[in-house]
């Protein structure tokens, strides 16, 4: 096996079980709820997903806090120290200024180490769409492909990882910006769901508009009819908002559709979920386009 670690972070929404199977280091950003912090593993080992998304419909108000230069230098350096190289895999530059930091952090980290090789990529990627990029990277790393070859692989192919999301409530769009507050409150009244993606350069852009739950749902299993790269998908990804029903509903549609053999599910996490709010359901794939 290439002699290189993967790190990436909790963004990402990586499943313990994932993460295990990947054999990938996963940095936990933190976020809080009414003022107490806490950090996003992937074992929710501090809060459950389902504790957090019960207190955001209670009215709770959530924050998050992007990674700083020294969370990837002290993760990096007991690699480095061992001999093994660094390859970062980051949230999105779009949605955070996490990416900056590990570029600040590579560049101290070079002049420590100069014998290793370390680099850090930005994903344009969020929730498990930068999972699933990541996934693909573990995976080509195990089959033996060097560390260039598969930060290259990701560079090359991030604009290829479509990323389609609908929220269940538009107050939290609101609050991020996305959608006024005047529209928050007709689009709730008419039961109006928007259908959103990540654009190339990693932001999250409203494309559609649809009326109640299903429709939005089967939007998203339309999107990716429209795009899916056939071939390159035997494995995709799936996050929610606890709202598992309306997951198992879209994959229940996928499997077995355009070759796909496994649908991983798992939580939209707290740091991506403080954001898109309780109800959200995301599906991604490797496609001709994003």
């Amino acid at each position: 096996m290439a002699d290189y670690v993967i790190i990436t972070d909790s963004t990402g929404d990586l499943s313990a079980s994932l993460v295990k199977e990947m054999e990938v280091t996963v940095l936990p950003m933190e976020f809080s709820v009414s003022g107490a912090t806490y950090h996003n593993y992937p074992d929710n080992r501090e809060l459950s997903a389902e504790d957090f998304y019960a207190r955001l419909r209670g009215g709770e108000m959530a924050t998050t806090a992007q990674l700083n230069t020294a969370a990837y230098i002290d993760a990096a350096v007991p690699f480095l120290e061992n001999g093994t190289d660094v390859l970062f895999l980051v949230f999105s530059s779009g949605l955070s200024g996490s990416y900056n930091s590990s570029r600040m952090a590579v560049e101290e980290l070079r002049e420590r180490f100069r014998e290793r090789r370390i680099r850090t990529v930005d994903t344009l990627a969020a929730s498990m769409g930068e999972g699933l990029l990541v996934w693909h990277a573990a995976m080509r790393r195990k089959a033996g492909e060097s560390l260039d070859a598969v930060a290259n692989w990701v560079e090359n192919n991030r604009n290829r990882l479509c990323h389609w999301f609908t929220v269940d409530d538009l107050h939290f769009l609101r609050r991020g910006g996305r959608v006024s507050g005047a529209a928050a409150v007709m689009g709730t009244m008419l039961n109006i769901k928007p259908v959103l993606h990540v654009d190339d350069e990693g932001h999250l852009i409203p494309m559609e508009k649809v009326r109640g739950r299903r429709q939005s749902l089967d939007a998203l299993v339309r999107h990716l009819d429209e795009t899916i790269a056939e071939g390159e998908n035997a494995t995709i990804f799936l996050s929610h908002g606890d709202c598992a029903a309306d997951a198992e509903y879209v994959a229940s549609k996928l499997r077995g559709r355009h070759g796909i053999e496994r649908v991983e599910i798992n939580f939209i996490g707290p740091v991506i979920g403080a954001h898109s709010g309780p109800g959200t359901v995301a599906l991604f794939w490797i496609g001709s386009k994003k």
